[in-house]
């Protein structure tokens, strides 16, 4: 913080690209290399000993394997290096006892990601009032979606500039999400009310003013069952509906160990995208409701209950691993939360 009540924040900006079907090849390329980056990495620290799992050491690993193998040399240098800088933190994290220890990443379970540690290679440029051009490594000048001022050019200094940014791949295609850094006023304190606040299943967040906060649509069914596809129109769940039996009646003609048919692929990527619609709906709910609470109160405060303490433990297993395993993946768990900090309007922790 300086003398004249700035304060440095860091945060996330998501814009969509606009790439051809060959950069996005190169792209898919590039993530699916990360990956296998991560997991050759992973295979190599928790095989060699401890004496001489140094970072000097994977370093040297990276820089053979970009050499010898060359669906690995499609990922850029700075991406290589990046991955070994998250998976050390992840086992920094998990030192701490702040995670789990770092595992394996799968093809279709793991999203693609490509890292752009280094913002001055970006050479961000505004050349419309929607647009801007932005570099990529290895795939050159591409568009992306300008929606918001970035802090480029002359509005760029030491304080207020983009550090780095990161490549990520939904169901809507290539997103970018630039790291930005600004100096900005400190906020004054936020004088709105104190409120108790509590998740659950009919009511996402009850309220202890009555300000309770719900989905906007019936959580059940009327038979009284969980609607899982309650964030569908009762159009798109009849479309979901009929895919999965089409899905479910193509897959009888596939023999054992046969590739996929066309058709059948195209069934499955017509369900993914209305899942990917329902779960884009609810994470829009989480941002504005969370945006809201943080806006509108001063002090939130959640009760800290022993979730798994108050939940009915299993039967005992002759096994006493299997028990243990149980314990670990039992129910309780709250869902993510991507609340925005109360601190950046104001308020309290």
């Amino acid at each position: 913080m300086s003398e004249l009540g700035l304060v440095k924040r860091q945060f996330g900006y998501g814009a969509r690209l606009a790439l051809s079907p060959a950069e996005i090849r190169i792209l898919d390329d590039q993530a699916h290399a990360a990956r296998t980056m991560w997991n050759c990495l992973h295979s190599w620290w928790t095989m060699t000993p401890k004496s001489d799992t140094k970072l000097s050491l994977a370093d040297a690993a990276i820089r053979q394997a970009r050499k010898d193998l060359d669906y690995l040399a499609a990922l850029p240098a700075q991406a290589a290096q990046a991955v070994l800088k998250t998976y050390h933190r992840a086992w920094v994290n998990c030192w701490e006892g702040r995670a789990e220890e770092p595992s394996f990443k799968g093809r279709f379970r793991a999203p693609m990601s490509v890292d752009i540690s280094q913002g001055r290679d970006l050479n961000i440029t505004r050349v419309h009032r929607r647009w801007g051009m932005v570099n990529l490594p290895k795939v050159g000048r591409v568009r992306f979606r300008w929606t918001r001022d970035l802090p480029v050019g002359k509005r760029a200094n030491q304080e207020n500039r983009i550090t780095g940014a990161r490549l990520v791949k939904d169901a809507l295609g290539w997103h970018i999400a630039f790291r930005v850094q600004v100096l900005e006023a400190k906020p004054d304190p936020h004088q709105g009310p104190e409120v108790g606040m509590d998740a659950g299943v009919n009511v996402p967040l009850a309220l202890s003013n009555k300000d309770h906060q719900d989905h906007g649509r019936p959580p059940r069914l009327p038979g009284g069952d969980s609607d899982r596809d309650k964030w569908l129109t009762p159009q798109e769940k009849a479309k979901l509906l009929t895919l999965e039996r089409q899905a479910a009646h193509r897959k009888t003609f596939r023999k054992r160990g046969q590739k996929t048919s066309r058709r059948l692929q195209h069934t499955y990527d017509q369900i993914k995208q209305l899942r990917a619609k329902a779960t884009r709906r609810a994470l829009n709910w989480q941002h504005q409701t969370t945006t809201y609470l943080a806006r509108t109160y001063g002090v939130l405060v959640v009760e800290q209950l022993n979730i798994l303490g108050m939940t009915k433990s299993p039967a005992p297993s002759p096994t006493p691993s299997s028990r243990a395993r149980s314990c670990a993946t039992g129910p309780g768990r709250r869902p993510d939360s991507t609340a925005p900090s109360p601190r950046r309007h104001g308020g309290g922790p």
